[in-house]
């Protein structure tokens, strides 16, 4: 997972950077002449890659509960207030969220 954010990092700054991780930030190898990033601006872009995974992990089990009740809200169903207000919730659950620990502390709405 660490070398994963290592690269995410690296691509942050440089989109086409070629690189070779070897286990931690001391052990990058710089394919095909790309230009190497210090250590502290791509230690700098740790927490920004954190969160946009951490988001990402919300988004995707909040669109597998949304999935979930698409049913409900097919143009032959008459979809319950509580159902609207569910899905609008889950809708709605990534709004304010600026750090990793705000992601983390999300609670789902429950299901009616």
């Amino acid at each position: 997972m660490k070398n994963e954010i290592l690269i995410k990092a690296i691509l942050n700054i440089n989109p086409t950077a070629q690189v070779t991780v070897r286990e931690d930030i001391n052990n990058i190898e710089w394919l095909n002449g790309t230009t190497p990033i210090p250590k502290a601006d791509i230690q700098a872009q740790f927490p920004i890659v954190e969160f946009d995974m951490a988001m990402a992990d919300l988004r995707a089990k909040r669109n597998r509960l949304l999935a979930d009740t698409d049913h409900y809200a097919l143009s032959d169903q008459t979809l319950s207030d509580e159902m609207r207000t569910y899905r609008q919730s889950l809708r709605d659950i990534t709004n304010g969220l600026t750090t990793v620990v705000d992601v983390e502390a999300v609670v789902f709405p429950t299901k009616p």
